[in-house]
């Protein structure tokens, strides 16, 4: 068996395989067409086919979008109290501190007033004294005077105590506005802290009420879904069993038919024989008749057909016998058709995008099996042809060979993840590569993973590859630098280096695997030559991340998929081919050390969707 043989019976093992997702579109909501459509139809008419039911737990997505939105909403009326909060009680600081400062201002001028005051109050004293100095010898002018001292004593002191009083006043009205200032700030943020709270709750419950909605509404989704496919199944039963019992009547009714053909024709046989033989009775009863009639054949030696007017006549070589007319021989099987639309259009690209194949690469795929063709009829073996024809084109660009070069040795950095399968890769290539003629070492650079080693010798001795080692948990670019040294010295054509598998997410390992490349360029500045990334095809789209990250960090020249023969619906390998364009070298389909091959775009495709040609 061919290796792409091989591929059409492992690939895909799935239960949603893209081929029968296929036969799903055009089963659902497809008709017969009848001969004339047949014949009115021009041969390999393009079209498509209609979606099944949405999916079901596309209502509850929705709820859960509005919840969020919702949500979003809240937050943002939350965000924008708290900036008017936030303002007014920049307000009423930038009030406060004004209101402050105008009472220190008042102050400030009573105290001025009431220097200004004392100073005045002083120079009467010392007028005074100088004028009873000059005026003592007047006892009546000297009391006058003395009383008008006290009188102005009596009136700065009443003046002092007036300003000390209003002062005071002034002061315990401004701590009163100032108190109820902060009560009513204090009030007003309790107040949006008590409505943030109110808001929050609301979004949480929101939320709560949404995702419980969705669930409800993905279960009911679910239960319809199981009791719709229950019916279908029993509708099909009962269907399959009309048709086989109508096919059992009809091929009854032709069975008798036949034997009453058979048994007229046998009356008919059996009636020529009586007639013949009544006829050399009559020749032997009148001896002078036979020579007269010597030459001539008897009259009734001829059945008369008249005796056979039920006999089956042979049929015409351009047209069925009546069996062949009631089995449908003689001409086309019936074809289910479905007309391109809309829903149709919408059902393959959930389709693609289940299998792997990514929203992006769907679109593009469906948009092109749909120009021009939009409104004509499609049965599945055109559907499945064009699919096809698109998954081709796309991928034959990246079908290419591993590209073998002049320089020795050709170093091959083979890198992934964990368990996407390079040690069997490695294995599997150095066996191809010494079957051509070539000389290869491997390098077992693994040294992380317990008994890595010892799976990579096994390999080794079933390809007859010798394998390079180091010590468990050395470094492995220290491995690599003695690998290139013996292979120069050696004159080795390839030189097969593993590492250990690494998650893209791990910093740590992967600045290792930096390292090893960096290593592997002081030896050789153009090495490493190749650097092939393995992916698991069970991983489905997490495989574009982890080609983005190794491409960057190690340079990736090229892709192998391994266990194309899982559980892996096989689309993610046409999603790579679009988005990255790097060359696909090989696919794996099993374990066995010939279960690696080049990849073909054509044979790829039609393994794939199921199509013929």
């Amino acid at each position: 068996m061919s290796f792409f043989g091989k591929l059409r019976d492992r690939l895909f093992n799935s239960s949603k395989k893209l081929e029968e997702g296929l036969d799903a579109i055009i089963d659902d909501g497809g008709q017969i067409e009848t001969d004339a459509e047949r014949e009115a139809e021009a041969p390999g008419a393009p079209a498509t086919a209609q979606s099944e039911d949405a999916d079901p737990a596309s209502a509850g997505e929705a709820l859960a979008e509005q919840a969020l939105a919702e949500r979003a909403l809240a937050e943002q009326a939350l965000a924008e109290q708290a900036q008017q909060a936030a303002q007014a009680a920049r307000r009423a600081e930038a009030q406060r501190l004004a209101e402050q400062e105008a009472e220190r201002a008042l102050a400030d001028t009573r105290a001025r007033d009431a220097a200004a005051a004392a100073q005045a109050a002083a120079d009467d004293a010392k007028a005074q004294a100088d004028e009873q100095a000059r005026l003592a010898a007047d006892p009546a002018r000297m009391q006058a005077q003395r009383q008008a001292h006290d009188e102005a004593q009596a009136q700065a002191k009443n003046l002092a105590k007036a300003d000390a009083k209003a002062k005071a006043e002034a002061q315990a009205e401004a701590q009163a506005q100032a108190d109820a200032m902060a009560k009513a700030e204090a009030e007003a943020k309790a107040e949006l802290d008590a409505q943030a709270a109110a808001a929050q709750a609301a979004a949480d419950h929101a939320a709560a009420m949404a995702r419980q909605a969705a669930q409800d509404s993905a279960a009911l989704a679910a239960r319809e879904a199981k009791e719709r496919a229950s019916r279908e199944k029993a509708a099909a039963v009962a269907e399959a069993a009309a048709v086989a019992k109508a096919k059992a009547e009809a091929e009854a009714k032709a069975r008798a038919e036949a034997q009453e053909q058979r048994a007229r024709a046998e009356g008919a046989e059996q009636a020529a024989i009586a007639a013949r033989q009544a006829a050399r009775s009559n020749q032997i009863d009148t001896p002078h008749d036979v020579a007269s009639n010597a030459g001539a054949k008897p009259e009734n030696a001829t059945p008369d057909t008249s005796l056979g007017k039920g006999a089956a006549t042979p049929p015409s070589p351009d047209r069925p016998g009546l069996i062949g007319r009631m089995l449908g021989r003689g001409r086309a099987a019936p074809v289910m058709r479905r007309a391109l639309d809309d829903d149709m259009l919408e059902a393959l690209e959930e389709l693609l995008i289940a299998s792997d194949m990514g929203v992006d690469t769907a679109l593009r795929v469906v948009a092109n099996i749909a120009e021009g063709r939009m409104g004509r009829k499609v049965s599945t073996s055109e559907l499945k042809s064009l699919l096809a024809d698109e998954i081709t084109r796309i991928m034959d660009i990246v079908a290419k060979p591993l590209p073998l070069y002049a320089k020795t040795p050709q170093i091959v950095l083979v890198v992934g993840v964990n368990g996407s399968g390079k040690t069997t890769t490695i294995g599997k290539l150095a066996s191809q590569f010494r079957a051509a003629g070539k000389s290869v070492v491997i390098a077992a650079g693994d040294t992380f993973r317990a008994a890595a080693v010892e799976q990579l010798q096994v390999w080794g001795e079933r390809a007859g590859v010798p394998v390079l080692t180091a010590p468990e948990g050395s470094d492995p670019a220290s491995l690599a630098f003695d690998a290139i040294e013996k292979a120069q010295a050696d004159g080795v054509d390839l030189l097969m280096i593993d590492t250990a598998g690494r998650l893209q997410n791990r910093a740590d390992l992967m600045e290792e695997l930096a390292k090893i490349v960096r290593v592997i360029k002081r030896k050789d500045p153009d090495a490493p030559h190749n650097t092939l990334l393995v992916l698991d095809a069970t991983t489905g789209q997490n495989a574009l991340n982890q080609v983005a990250i190794f491409r960057d960090l190690a340079a990736v020249t090229g892709l192998v998929m391994t266990k194309l023969d899982g559980t892996a619906k096989g689309g993610v390998l046409v999603a790579l081919a679009d988005k990255f364009g790097l060359p696909i070298h090989a696919i794996g389909v099993g374990e066995k050390i010939d279960d690696l091959d080049a990849f073909d775009a054509r044979e790829f495709a039609l393994a794939l969707t199921g199509a013929k040609t």
